[in-house]
């Protein structure tokens, strides 16, 4: 048995302790709120855009709690005892699904409260295969079968706000003019986004990108880019020296100049390559997880998709 085996076992015995102390206990209420959060919905996020899709439909009337900590991969994260009894006495789990948290499935297996509604914001969504699933491997071997990444399409971003909001007014119906408003104005804010990408990539000389994983299919597939990705879909994953090797001889046939990483892990691997061909590197982030500091500077979902899109006109136009 892996370590991570050992580790999620470990954690259902103590949920399944936890679970005998919070039967019968949860009080009732006409519309599943908690009473002790002033009547806010409670809500659990998976990872940081789940977490920021929530937060702007949910505004004053939810109370949130991100699971997973501030840089950390959410493709290896496992959360602890004490995440799992905030989601035992939550009224709403929000979760991104196809593959991305691997822990879901057993967790809301051991899960005692039955009125605890789950989110899959990606459920409705048509996924994107991998393509090299040789180079698509976790740390623990186990293969993706598709990409998990659907938020970095736009308009697959407004499939899962659609979902959260189903999801708040299940929960708070009495809420759902204003849960609908706040999902009006930002469908319109992913439509202008969209837009902006579409513009942009019009103009762009070159559609061919290097990332340091395999995190943006769904923005290539939207906007007709073409990704290449040094390892598989989890950033902390380490690909073999042939596929370096492959992949720098690209950058070197193409006149690809700008080998793009991922912040929240190392960039020795992209510096490397960009080395050998002649490139520089450059940030493109899959928005999974934002670092602190970029958390108290206020950056959000429409910041950094803007940001990633003035890094692709520099490299692209």
């Amino acid at each position: 048995m892996t370590k991570k085996a050992i580790k999620l076992t470990t954690i259902c015995i103590l949920l399944a302790f936890c679970a005998v102390n919070f039967a019968g206990c949860k009080p009732d209420n006409t519309q599943g709120k908690h009473p002790d959060n002033d009547g806010k919905v409670s809500v659990c996020t998976s990872f940081y855009v789940m977490y920021d899709f929530a937060e702007k439909i949910g505004g004053d009337k939810v109370i949130l709690k991100n699971l997973l900590p501030a840089g950390a991969d959410p493709h290896s994260w496992e959360p602890s005892p004490k995440d799992i009894v905030s989601i035992e006495k939550a009224d709403i789990l929000i979760y991104n699904g196809a593959g991305m948290e691997g822990w879901i499935d057993k967790v809301l297996d051991s899960i005692s409260n039955a009125e605890l509604i789950t989110v899959e914001t990606s459920k409705d969504i048509k996924l994107l295969e991998v393509k090299d699933n040789a180079a698509s491997k976790n740390n623990d071997g186990h293969e993706h079968l598709y990409d998990p990444h659907v938020w970095l399409d736009p308009m697959k971003a407004q499939v899962q706000m659609r979902a959260i909001v189903d999801a708040f007014i299940e929960v708070d119906s009495s809420n759902k003019d204003y849960y609908e408003k706040n999902y009006e104005h930002y469908v319109k804010e992913l439509e202008k986004l969209d837009d902006e990408y579409r513009e942009a990539v019009s103009g762009f000389k070159k559609k061919d990108i290097i990332v340091s994983h395999e995190a943006f299919g769904y923005l290539c597939d939207a906007y007709g880019l073409n990704q290449i990705a040094i390892s598989g879909l989890d950033a902390e994953s380490e690909p073999t020296s042939a596929r370096m090797v492959d992949v720098a001889k690209f950058a070197k046939d193409n006149n690809v100049k700008v080998i793009f990483f991922d912040k929240m892990v190392t960039p020795k691997i992209a510096d490397a390559i960009a080395k050998s061909a002649g490139a520089k590197t450059e940030v493109l982030n899959p928005i999974a997880s934002l670092s602190i500091d970029d958390i108290r500077a206020g950056k959000d979902y429409f910041s950094v998709m803007r940001e990633n899109l003035e890094a692709l006109k520099k490299a692209l136009s």
